[in-house]
């Protein structure tokens, strides 16, 4: 499939919404001048001078050299980006690949999500980028056919989105695990003025799946099982590295499509030593967060396992605990009984039942890597045929919407 010579954000939304009217956005006209003479370019550019100061002193006043603009030099160079841009990036400068300019890797953009700090494309890569990685993981990533550039808008005053952007890739710059969905390069688009930030296309996350539970999807309890010692085996490794993640919930675990889960979106993590451990700044959605972290301080390190605990509740009830209540005050400190509670085994009673313990006795997640339940998982075929069904499904509807809005009957 051919790429757009210039394929832009701004041509992937048109594309997006190609029913809509354009109310208003006009383009220059483009200029055709002919004055006869031939111009120097370069000589346009340059600053104007004050050439009664030039006769008078041999140079330069200090009034004109203030007015004009400092050449580049070895120790004063071009800045890389024009104007307010270099200025804006200057803090991620230690994360941005600033030899390569995105739009000749990527095109094709197709809008497939959208988050607080910026859309989610699905791009076509037309030149794979160089991998910093030399593992089996960095391998797939540059044979990769399709991958995800999320956009964060760049503005001329700034961003507290920025910021945090920072903090997200100061943490995570030395993150890799297959069940941690990194951040793997950073580009500035000159084009639109934005972040192009490159990581894997996934298939679905775990939320997308449990919505089609009114469709006829189910979790299967090894298919659970199989979801979770994913993200236990996550939780292992950025626990080692004193990594809490404070926002574990269906949004934020996503699933490609060789079936493996990976934790994503690290905003809200911090890094904490065993020793020091205590936090007192509340993070996540309330029903996935420990009744602690509601109360007051807590140990950031224990809070991950009951939001995991949270989630396999979730997967079973294809709803979050507590959904139903509107006070968040009439939330307990166990989850509510399940609803067919004799469909799953003793097995996974017992596991959610270690996930929702108080914080000092709360199974780490290495402990809970040994239980019965997660040792039952399924293979990992059982997972990506569940996301075989939730696109069968996606399909139907898809098909079912095209028809209502066609006016004919359709029959799924």
């Amino acid at each position: 499939m051919p790429s757009p010579a210039a394929p832009t954000f701004a041509s992937a939304e048109r594309e997006r919404t190609s029913s809509r009217l354009d109310k208003g956005k006009s383009e220059l006209p483009e200029l055709a001048l002919d004055l006869g003479t031939d111009l120097d370019l370069d000589i346009l550019r340059r600053p104007s001078v004050l050439i009664d100061d030039i006769i008078a002193t041999g140079g330069l006043t200090d009034s004109a050299r203030a007015t004009s603009p400092a050449r580049p030099s070895p120790l004063t160079p071009a800045p890389r980006y024009p104007g307010w841009v270099s200025e804006v990036v200057a803090p991620l400068a230690g994360f941005i690949d600033e030899a390569i300019d995105p739009r000749s890797l990527f095109g094709d953009l197709r809008e497939i999500g959208e988050g607080e700090s910026g859309s989610v494309y699905a791009a076509r890569v037309i030149v794979a980028p160089p991998s910093a990685s030399g593992s089996a993981q960095g391998s797939r990533e540059q044979n990769a056919s399709y991958v995800a550039i999320k956009n964060v808008p760049l503005l001329p005053n700034g961003s507290p989105k920025l910021v945090d952007l920072q903090r997200e890739l100061s943490l995570m710059k030395n993150v890799r695990h297959e069940n941690v969905l990194s951040m793997e390069a950073v580009y500035v688009d000159l084009v639109e003025d934005g972040l192009w930030i490159k990581m894997e296309l996934m298939e679905l996350s775990l939320a997308d799946v449990l919505m089609l539970a009114e469709e006829g999807i189910v979790m299967e309890e090894k298919s659970i099982a199989r979801c979770t010692r994913d993200i236990l085996q996550a939780l292992s490794y950025l626990q080692s590295l004193g990594i809490a993640h404070r926002d574990l919930r269906s949004d934020n675990l996503l699933v490609n499509r060789e079936g493996v889960v990976k934790i994503a979106d690290f905003s809200s993590a911090v890094q904490v030593s065993r020793d020091e451990p205590i936090r007192s700044d509340p993070a996540g959605v309330i029903y996935w967060q420990p009744p602690e972290m509601r109360m007051g301080s807590y140990n950031a390190l224990k809070v991950d396992v009951w939001s995991l605990g949270a989630t396999v509740w979730e997967m079973a009830q294809a709803e979050p605990p507590f959904s139903d209540l509107a006070d968040p005050q009439q939330m307990a400190y166990r989850w509510p009984p399940l609803s067919q509670p004799n469909m799953y085994s003793r097995s996974f009673h017992d596991f959610l039942d270690s996930c929702s313990q108080p914080s000092s006795l709360r199974p780490n997640p290495d402990e809970l890597l040994k239980t019965s339940f997660v040792r039952s998982a399924s293979g990992r075929q059982a997972v990506v045929q569940l996301l075989a069904e939730c696109r069968a499904i996606e399909g139907r509807i898809a098909r079912r919407q095209s028809a209502d809005s066609d006016g004919t009957v359709s029959v799924s």
